[in-house]
Parts: C-alpha cells; structure tokens; sequence
C-alpha cells in the first residue's frame, strides 16, 4: 500500500493547494529516528552548536517573505502576526547559541576531595550531558515559534539532541520549508543535515513515540491528543520524558476595586487580548470572574462592545471551527447562561467571536462544568460575583493553568490573598496586563499544573534547554579522562 499523501489545505477556502509530502510508514518513521541519532557525536562541540543555531535564525530571515507567505496561506494568521512571530522565532535561535556559548546550563559542579569529612568525600565532579534524540510535536496556532523551528527545537540542539519533528496537518508546506532551511543551517555549520528531520502523519507520530531510540518528548496541542502520547511515553518498556502543553483557561480575577477605578479601559483590554489571533493562543483569557454590581455592569459593557466590533476570523483549520461552533453552543444552552454577545459561526469559513456570563454562584455551587473547560477560539466566559467565598469557591474548582491574571486597585486589600489564591493554579501569575504574549526572557516560565502541562518545566527562556538534559556525576576520575569542562582551571 502506498503512503497517504500530505496536503495543503487553504483554511480561507477549505480547499487543498498542493500535494507536499507523504505520510511517513512506520519504517520510514524508524529510519529518520536512526538517521537523527546517528548525529549525536557531531553536535557535541558547542562552538558548532551556537554556529548553527544563528545561521538557522540567518537563513529563516533570509527567506522572511517566503516562510511568512507559506504561513498565512495555510493557517490564515496574516502577514503581520507571522512576520512577529518569525523574528520571535529567529531570536529564540540567537538566545540559544549564546545559552550554548555561555555554559552556565551545564550546571557544572566540581567538590574536592575531603578525607576529614564525615563520611569522607571523593573527587566529584557533576554536569549536565544530552539525552539523545527528542521527538517534538508541532503546534497549529504557532507555525513557526512552536513548529519545526520553534522553541523545542531550539532548545534541544541548543542541549546537543538531535531532533525528529512531527509536523503539523494544518502547515505541512511551512513545515517542510523550515525543515529544509534548519537542514542547510546545520550543512553550513560543518553537522550533518540529519540533525533536524521532518516526518508527517498521525500514525508516524504515535510510532515516534514508541521508538527505543527517541529519549524525550516536546508537545504543544489539545488535551486528548497530548495525555494519549504521554500515556504511550511512560508505558514504554523504558519510560521517557514528556513535556507536553495541553490546555489552559487562564483565569482572570477582577476586584471591585479594579472596576471602580477602571472598568472601561479593563474590559477593553479583556477584548483585546481574547480576540488576538482569533482566541488562538495558549494563553487567551477564557474564564474571568468579575463584580456584579453597577461597576461590574461598566467593565462588561466595555468588554461586549470591544468584542462586537471584532471581525469575524477564519480559524486554523474547518475542524476547530467545527469544535468552537458546537463547544460554544453547547456552553450558550446552559441554565442560566447569558451571551452579551454571541458567539458561533459566521460565513462558510468564519466564526464570530463572544461573550459569555453566569452567575459564579452557580460555578460554586459545582453546576457547569463544561464553563471550567478551555473552549478553543475567540470566546470567554464572565463569571459575575457577589463576595470573595464564590471566588474562593469558583477558583477551588478550578484545573491547572498557564497562567492566572489579577486585576486590583492600588492597596487593593484584597489583592494578597487573591494573589496567594492564583499562585497553585498557574506557572505564570499577572498582576495587571493581559496574559497573551510570552516574553522569551531568562525569568520567563511556560508551563504549568496539569492538564496545561505534563511536567513541571518551561518551553519557554533559556530554562527550557533543561528539559533535554540529565545529570551525570565523575568520582575519582583522573583529570586527563574528563571533559574539558570538568577540568581543574588552569593556575594563574
């Protein structure tokens, strides 16, 4: 039987646009894993390592206007939206060759030996080494940032892994084009092209993570798909990591006293930040729980107008317009629910984006669950308070999130304690602004509890290179034997 062919699919028309690859057999899926560890030896100088990771970002510039139109063809994000996230992408690259050329990632830590020490101590010394071959997943919201050469890529050459991506159906043609550039950086750079390769399919990706030769695991995508492929990674006969991002509410608290001082500019910037990108971020504000009350009435009367005036969007692909379209309607019929603005779909390829309310009493009292659930598009849910118990309550219920945003008056009262209530729900806490953007910064954290996260680290800033690394320690080893790192520093 021959491999199924690989289309791209234009989500403005619905219609494919050409023919760009196979779908990799389960021996196709075998031999690029083998072709990737192969390389292993090649990416262990980190001089090349940093080298490659810049002419990557160079050549993905080079062709900006190439991969930027590949893009929008095949997920409709729009020129300016994928021209931001190229140069995020480029920069992440850049980061990591200088994470690489730093070193301080390879946690070196060196004790002397002690034979006065209870009990007495070796000669030790500790680092950090690859794991071998990481298996990364690609995101459809992000064809770039979080795809081929996106941050898990990045960050796991940036480790010395060699890496198999697993693209995305809804940008294979992006994916392939990234893919090739990636390949002729590594060429450029003195590696072998096999540092990066590229597989489709849905079958290739559960047999990726099945192959005795993949070490670790990098995903971005739903909660169904994501727990099916972590399950699959721990119940290997040799378990291995899985980080994978699966789905965040990010929940937004409002304090009466927020409203008081700024209803209208805060409910605009609620509008603003759940209709970026359509709703398709990550970290789109879902869930807010605001005052009722006349102050309350002002921050949602900006929120539903800012929402109205938004145009309706063409999501990734006609499956998720399928998804947001019934998920919508599904929350919409609920006993109590009321839509300010409607959400739904709009023309043959468009959806409208909306807002929902509820009373928390009723998210308190453990009705509507499904309103506690990530609705993937441009649609949030306004829970309307009375008193701090149904926030208490309401965030009691609450799953594991990205992040979890407050908005207070200055020496709000209540602001500790709400602070102190939203730190366990999320790996990343905003006190005023808005959740959507994520810096790439050496503080930064993208992850969290579970369901946003399998694992407790970030995909994001310069910590997410340790994901792809274990410690390793030497005792007793003459000088001549350990790596250069490890070494004794040279006398002055």
């Amino acid at each position: 039987m021959s491999a199924a062919a690989v289309w791209s699919v234009d989500p403005r028309t619905g219609k494919r646009r050409e023919q760009v690859a196979t779908e990799a057999t389960a021996a196709g899926v075998d031999r690029a894993v083998r072709a990737a560890h192969a390389t292993r030896e090649s990416l262990a100088d980190r001089t090349v390592r940093a080298a490659f990771l810049r002419t990557a970002a160079d050549l993905l510039d080079a062709s900006a206007d190439e991969v930027v139109a590949a893009a929008d063809a095949e997920t409709a994000l729009g020129v300016p939206r994928l021209t931001g996230e190229l140069a995020r992408t480029s920069a992440q690259l850049r980061s990591f060759a200088a994470v690489v050329e730093d070193g301080a990632y390879l946690d070196v830590r060196i004790d002397l030996p002690d034979p006065t020490a209870v009990p007495p101590r070796p000669d030790l010394r500790r680092w950090k080494i690859p794991l071998g071959v990481v298996a990364v997943y690609a995101a459809s919201n992000f064809p770039l940032a979080f795809s081929v050469p996106g941050g898990d890529t990045a960050s796991a050459l940036a480790a010395g892994c060699p890496v198999v991506v697993k693209a995305h159906p809804d940008h294979p043609a992006t994916s392939e084009l990234a893919a090739a550039l990636l390949r002729r950086a590594a060429v450029k750079a003195g590696l072998p092209e096999d540092v990066v390769v590229l597989v489709h399919g849905f079958d290739a990706g559960v047999e990726l993570v099945r192959h005795p030769l993949v070490a670790a695991v990098g995903f971005t995508g739903s909660v169904r798909g994501g727990r099916a492929l972590f399950d699959a990674a721990v119940a290997r006969p040799v378990p291995i990591p899985f980080h994978g991002e699966l789905g965040s509410l990010n929940p937004v608290v409002v304090t009466p006293g927020a409203v008081a001082e700024r209803a209208e500019e805060t409910g605009a910037g609620l509008a603003g930040s759940m209709t970026l990108g359509a709703g398709q971020f990550c970290t789109k504000p879902g869930f807010v729980l605001a005052p009722a009350g006349p102050d309350g009435d002002r921050f949602l009367a900006a929120l539903t107008e800012g929402v109205a005036q938004a145009a309706p969007a063409v999501l990734l692909d006609h499956r998720m317009r399928t998804a947001f379209v019934d998920g919508v309607t599904e929350r919409a019929a609920l006993d109590g629910v009321g839509a300010p603005v409607v959400p739904g779909a709009a023309a043959e390829h468009t959806v409208t984006p909306g807002v929902l309310t509820v009373d928390a009493a009723r998210l308190a009292a453990g009705e509507h669950a499904l309103l506690l659930e990530e609705c993937f598009g441009p649609v949030t849910v306004v829970a309307r308070y009375t008193d701090e118990a149904e926030i208490a309550a309401v965030l009691g219920r609450l799953p594991g999130n990205l992040t979890a945003t407050l908005h207070c008056a200055d020496e709000d009262p209540a602001a500790p304690g709400l602070l102190a209530a939203l730190t366990p729900l999320a790996g990343r806490v905003l006190v005023g602004g808005w959740p959507t953007g994520v810096a790439v910064a050496a503080a930064q954290h993208h992850g969290g509890p579970y369901p946003a996260t399998t694992s407790t680290a970030t995909s994001v800033g310069a910590t997410a290179i340790e994901r792809w690394l274990r410690p390793v320690a030497y005792q007793s080893t003459p000088l001549h034997l350990l790596p250069p790192e490890l070494r004794d520093a040279p006398e002055a």
